[in-house]
């Protein structure tokens, strides 16, 4: 087989510690937006198509370990090693919620309705907070077995995915009951979990491997191993046809999803990467890495001839759509200039 064309990334800077975990939006009527957590505390949101930088979210006094825009991306939210999950307004930066937590949270997720956000931690809790009624005590599920290390929300928000960073297995909640119903059993710690955007598979990383499961019936669809420990991954949202995984290699490597087969290895951190995901069109992928940048890879390096032609600086020249300014009015504080160095 002939070389394989190398894929050059989109490069963003601006955290000034690692990148510990990237959400992207749906596509929304403005386009869709990238959204990343590092432990430099200052969550940030780009466009995600651009990777342009539209905004810091500034508030928090401590590493920012998760990070989620809601289905419309109006609003993000963030949880933290200050004791704090917040919810912030995706248009101004403005700080709409700070709810305080007695450890550090890792993880935070709207749900599909944007009504809900759920929060897990080092606590060994899971929380629920009505975005409607802010201000009321959260819901809190059963105890966790260990310290919640990702969250994510399935069925239309009836059941809940959580994982620990001290043991394996992914546990399913039932919302109603607020107890675990099934445990998704793996040999490693789950270190990433992702419902696919049809619903139909939960994709999760444990040590060094990858495994996608039934998200219906629960059973295990595929697993493969990898060629080191890794510590994300994510599937193609449109074809289902290829999955992405990260980690300590500092390669981002593209796989088929049917064969397990290596397609391409993307080099380019100089650094441990911690989160990969798919933008919603499944186009491109984004990465996010120890060296405190992200990455926006195209998911096959275009070709000359192709509308989506990349200049000298691996930006697309063409193809793009102006994404609308929808965020004119996200206010840049007076601290900003001088963190910028």
């Amino acid at each position: 087989m002939e070389k394989k064309k190398v894929s050059v990334p989109l490069v963003c800077h601006g955290h000034s510690r690692p990148v510990v975990d990237v959400f992207y939006s749906p596509v929304t009527p403005d386009g869709y937006f990238l959204i990343s957590a590092s432990k430099d505390g200052n969550p940030m949101l780009r466009n995600g198509e651009t990777g342009d930088w539209i905004g810091t979210f500034q508030g928090h006094k401590g590493a920012v370990w998760s990070c989620c825009l809601d289905t419309s991306a109006l609003r993000a939210a963030s949880g933290s090693a200050d004791f704090s999950a917040k919810v912030w307004d995706a248009l101004t930066g403005d700080e709409l919620h700070s709810f305080e937590h007695k450890h550090i949270v890792r993880a935070c997720t709207f749900s599909e309705d944007t009504h809900l956000l759920l929060t897990g931690g080092v606590e060994k809790i899971l929380r629920v907070y009505d975005m409607n009624r802010p201000d009321a005590a959260p819901r809190e599920l059963d105890k966790a077995p260990g310290n919640v290390r990702t969250v994510a929300w399935l069925h239309s928000d009836q059941t809940i995915l959580s994982s620990c960073s001290d043991m394996g297995g992914v546990r399913l909640w039932d919302v109603r009951t607020g107890k675990i119903v099934q445990t998704l059993e793996t040999k490693a710690p789950v270190t990433s979990t992702e419902v696919s955007q049809d619903s139909r598979f939960i994709t999760t990383a444990d040590g060094s491997s990858i495994k996608f499961w039934d998200a219906n019936h629960f059973g295990l669809v595929k697993s493969y191993d990898m060629p080191c420990t890794v510590e994300s991954a994510s599937l193609e949202p449109k074809s289902g046809s290829k999955f992405i995984a990260g980690g300590e290699d500092m390669w981002i490597h593209v796989f088929d999803f049917f064969t397990g087969e290596e397609i391409t290895c993307n080099k380019g951190h100089h650094g441990p990467v911690h989160c990969v995901r798919f933008a919603p069109g499944g186009e491109s992928y984004a990465s996010g890495s120890e060296d405190g940048t992200i990455r926006i890879w195209q998911l096959s390096p275009p070709n000359a001839d192709d509308n989506e032609a990349v200049n000298a600086n691996g930006k697309p020249t063409v193809g793009v759509n102006e994404v609308a300014r929808k965020i004119e009015g996200f206010h840049i504080p007076k601290e900003e200039q001088q963190s910028d160095g």
